[in-house]
């Protein structure tokens, strides 16, 4: 018997959802949130106006992740790449524009329960955006629904270093000698609070990992699709949904879980 369909869901997100299993839901997804230049290109508009757009699909996407009860949304907002790759007054707006998110979604973060992390080397980032960061850390730290997880001066080599290196400091710490296995990693990394990846999107119709969540995404499933980022909304976050309700799991077996039955349209 399918559950009652969420409150505030669209049309379209209901008439998706109602199609769906949610006992088969993801217990994680996290998205590269690829094309917002791209986006903007196309309009002939500069690429921040593509970065402010980038602003309201995350905001679509995730409060229906929370409507629909997903446990953990990871969004690639910004990679230790990028202040090589982009202008230094790109770089400045997007810090910017973050820590104009962070205090005009607040109030959406208390209603739907969200709680706010970050991962990647972020307390690298300006001293202004380190503390708005540690506001919102803060302000949503007694939530109870979706982890909302932004990686921010993110590289997914650089996290198995920091990870190697955090168990090597341990070690050194209580005078043992460093054990370094599978285990050992995977409680040093900075997703070790949440739960396996299962899912991985991207947009912009990209086929690569572009360094994120390297190690996490071993065995995750991966659902590309040509949106760019700003046209990205709950709808298409559900349509993910519904893809992977269709594969076929494997974890280095002959097969793991069979795929559950979605409705048909």
């Amino acid at each position: 018997m399918r559950s009652s369909i969420p409150a505030g869901l669209s049309h379209k997100e209901a008439e998706l959802y109602s199609r769906l299993d949610p006992a088969r839901f993801p217990q994680h997804i996290a998205i590269i949130m690829d094309g917002n230049g791209r986006w903007a290109k196309r309009r002939h508009l500069p690429r921040i106006a593509g970065h402010r757009s980038g602003v309201f699909a995350v905001r679509n996407t995730v409060q229906c992740a929370s409507r629909i009860g997903l446990p953990a949304l990871t969004l690639y907002a910004f990679s230790v790449e990028n202040w090589l790759r982009r202008p230094k007054t790109e770089t400045s707006f997007l810090m910017g524009l973050l820590r104009r998110y962070l205090k005009i979604e607040m109030p959406a973060f208390q209603e739907h329960n969200v709680r706010v992390q970050f991962i990647g080397r972020w307390r690298e980032l300006p001293a202004e955006v380190q503390e708005r960061m540690d506001w919102a850390i803060a302000e949503t730290a007694s939530n109870t629904g979706l982890i909302l997880t932004f990686a921010i001066n993110y590289g997914g080599r650089s996290e198995i270093v920091d990870a190697v290196n955090s168990i090597l400091a341990q070690s050194r710490r209580n005078g043992n000698h460093a054990e370094i296995d599978e285990e050992a990693i995977e409680q040093h990394l900075y997703t070790s609070h949440l739960p396996e990846l299962d899912l991985l999107v991207r947009t912009s119709g990209e086929m690569r990992l572009s360094n994120f969540l390297l190690w996490q995404a071993a065995y995750s499933e991966i659902f590309v699709t040509d949106a760019l980022w700003p046209d990205f909304n709950g709808v298409k976050l559900l349509e993910a949904i519904a893809e992977f309700q269709t594969r076929e799991r494997r974890f280095g077996g002959i097969h793991a879980i069979h795929p559950p039955s979605v409705q048909p349209a």
